[in-house]
């Protein structure tokens, strides 16, 4: 007989109080899935802010400055149609991924889980012990042994949040200014230490204290998941037909039960507190934990795994196979739709980004030689790492500019103002409005090509 105290409890409202969560690990397939792309992902997070690429961080998100980088690419405010495309597929992949397989985003790639769960969960396990010997140490008096316990536990989540607090600090300003933050005195840099601090103390709490609260009250992505997914969803679910009714194992002669034993490991290893026994839930957050529960005890008893495991009530109920359907085929077009632009956009997209208008409130000068001429206003921004000497050149050989003030060379992600009269030949002017191209030159190079409209005289 495999029978398991049920070390966890749900967490409840009943009472009005909290109920602290003590899962059991069980190390089966899909735990060392888990394991093998949270320890990739920790490297990439933690390494992100000082990986370069073409001089350029991987990921810099500078809302201050309004500088953006992503895989070496910088993207400025006049690029935010490509962060909002980009965030529209990005918002369509989750819900397409949640009406395919339910919630194994936050099972799985969610930075909450991965931390929670690979990183400190394993400390307090290190430290306190198994589920059953953490209940009894929180239940306990406060010993020698328990507060030296707590207190090594709790230095160890400080640390570990400071050093996420100042990871996730160098991928809003940079690396280089970290690394100023904290070789430099304090005073030299109180927003940035502040900041430190505070971002500590967030990710402290939230590890120490708030735990899976965050997925199953604070996080509204688990309410969302009832709205998107349906019978067709691939979720974690206990197949009922086979496992009902569940019981005991027992000798000798018996009445016909179903393949649950009834052990309540599944419970035991949820890190939110559920039975998947009950059905689909929004507490599940697809991390698998139950299926490799439910394996190991299928294994021992000899009996076929994948009581638990990815099916959809279609599935269980019809014994249908997964289905493509309709609804997935729509957002599947959106997102190649999304994609698409958000490609063609990118490759089109120039290494200058210039804004150029007509003097406000002047009409049109009369020049030596028959020409006439417009004031125009120039903003240069250099989106590239390199230093440009940037000249403004008109598409048509009769065009002149006469430049008030050059841009010159624009600094390497630096900006500049270019004032200059363009300038036409009177007897080439046949309407009040004319459409005139300029070409912004980097040597014999056209980085953008812009169009404007010029007012004159009607001969």
């Amino acid at each position: 007989m495999f029978v398991t105290d049920n070390i966890d409890q749900p967490l409840t409202v009943e009472s009005g109080s909290r109920k602290w969560m003590y899962p059991l690990i069980r190390k089966g397939k899909f735990y060392q899935y888990r394991s093998w792309l949270s320890y990739a992902y920790l490297i990439v997070f933690f390494a992100g802010p000082f990986i370069r690429i073409n001089g350029q961080p991987l990921l810099l998100l500078n809302i201050l400055e309004r500088r953006f980088v992503i895989l070496g690419q910088v993207f400025w405010p006049q690029d935010f149609f490509l962060f909002v495309l980009a965030m529209l597929a990005f918002i369509v992949c989750v819900v397409l991924f949640t009406i395919a397989f339910g919630r194994i985003f936050c099972g799985w790639i969610c930075p909450q889980t991965i931390f929670m769960e690979m990183v400190f969960r394993k400390v307090e396990i290190w430290i306190e012990g198994d589920p059953k010997k953490r209940k009894q140490l929180d239940a306990g008096p406060w010993t020698k042994e328990k507060i030296s316990k707590k207190t090594v536990k709790h230095v160890l989540f400080l640390i570990i949040s400071f050093f996420i607090a100042n990871t996730f600090l160098a991928y809003i300003i940079g690396s280089e200014k970290l690394v100023k933050i904290i070789t430099e005195p304090v005073n030299m840099h109180w927003s940035g230490f502040f900041s430190i601090l505070i971002f500590t103390t967030v990710f402290y709490l939230v590890y120490s204290q708030v735990r899976e609260l965050v997925c199953t009250v604070i996080c509204p992505y688990g309410r969302l998941q009832g709205v998107l997914t349906d019978s067709h969803t691939l979720n974690v679910a206990y197949n009922y037909p086979r496992g009902e009714p569940r019981g005991k194992l027992t000798r000798g002669p018996e009445t016909p039960k179903g393949d649950c034993v009834d052990c309540g490991l599944c419970v035991d290893v949820c890190p939110t507190g559920i039975d998947i026994r009950k059905g689909n839930q929004m507490e599940c957050i697809n991390c698998t934990a139950c299926i490799d529960a439910c394996d190991y005890v299928m294994e021992k008893i000899h009996k076929p795994i994948n009581l638990i495991g990815f099916y959809s009530e279609e599935m269980i109920v019809g014994n249908k196979r997964p289905s493509f359907t309709g609804r997935m085929a729509g957002y599947s077009a959106i997102i190649i739709v999304l994609l698409g632009a958000l490609t063609w956009f990118v490759f089109q997209r120039s290494d200058v980004d210039v804004t150029l208008l007509r003097s406000a409130g002047m009409l049109y000068q009369e020049q030596p030689g028959g020409y006439i001429s417009n004031v125009y206003n120039a903003d240069i921004i250099n989106k590239t790492d390199k230093r440009q000497a940037i000249t403004l050149v008109a598409a048509d050989p009769e065009v002149k500019i006469k430049y008030l003030q050059a841009p010159g060379v624009l600094e390497k992600e630096g900006s500049a103002k270019a004032v200059f009269f363009l300038m036409i030949p009177a007897g080439s002017i046949h309407k009040a409005k004319t459409d005139i191209a300029i070409k912004v030159m980097q040597q014999n190079k056209v980085l953008a090509t812009i169009n404007t409209t010029f007012i004159g005289p009607v001969n």
